[in-house]
């Protein structure tokens, strides 16, 4: 089976600075694909190429389509949403408008076009988030680990087949954390996602995912499942902080 998204030798490069280095990635249907590796590392420049950046040199494939630099609106028509690390949602929308206008603005295969309408498959988003309470307040009112759960929901309301998040559990105490987990394993069965997830809390990239991509200085260091890599000796050096013996 082909792969869901490739990504072949993306170099990009900002200046005198290579952020990435002819880096190869494919993402499989169904699975949760880690990114990992230190500050700098080059993975949201990754996340950012495959929404619509344009690199050096290289291709990015979705369903074996050359979606290369198209602009990140049609990116998201075809399929692929991704969350950001600063959440800049319509503050003085409610939290359930902000959802409304991803669903009209997204792939929206349920071809939906009045408000109305979004706003009610933004109250089925937003009670797979758990924001169903919060739907009537103004995305200025949010705690921070609900302004989190509605970029996730934000992101969702588009109706991905590949869903990128970059850090959703960045900020989060050990208890959100662990409900954030929750929610994206409930999603990932019942929506059938796949996930491509920046993450660098260690004990969640090593639960949710299948198999985990390491990146330093703009290469590519280690690919394999969680034991594999979590036992490599150069990201052990790079990436875990433990000295070679």
């Amino acid at each position: 089976m082909d792969p869901l998204l490739e990504a072949r030798a993306i170099s990009r490069s900002f200046g005198g600075v290579q952020a990435l280095d002819r880096i190869d990635l494919s993402v499989n249907g169904g699975e949760v694909l880690g990114l990992i590796g230190p500050n700098g590392a080059g993975k949201t420049t990754l996340f950012n190429v495959i929404c619509g950046l344009r690199p050096t040199a290289g291709r990015v494939l979705f369903k074996g389509e050359d979606i290369t630099g198209l602009p990140p609106h049609q990116i998201c028509r075809r399929g692929i949403a991704r969350t950001f690390q600063l959440t800049r949602p319509f503050a003085e929308l409610s939290v359930r408008d902000n959802i409304a206008a991803a669903v009209l603005f997204g792939r929206n295969p349920r071809r939906v076009t009045g408000l109305d309408e979004a706003r009610r498959t933004a109250d089925l988003v937003l009670s797979s988030v758990k924001l169903d309470r919060r739907k009537e307040a103004r995305a200025r009112e949010l705690l921070f680990s609900e302004r989190r759960r509605l970029e996730l929901a934000r992101a969702l309301a588009t109706s991905p087949e590949l869903l990128l998040l970059d850090e959703v559990m960045a900020g989060l105490t050990i208890g959100e954390a662990q409900e954030m987990v929750e929610i994206l394993g409930v999603l990932k069965r019942e929506l059938s996602l796949t996930l491509l997830v920046i993450e660098h809390v260690m004990k969640v990239v090593m639960t949710i995912c299948d198999r985990i991509v390491v990146l330093d200085h703009g290469e590519k260091l280690a690919e394999g499942t969680p034991e594999m890599v979590a036992g490599h000796r150069a990201v052990i050096d790079a990436y875990l902080g433990v000295a070679s013996a």
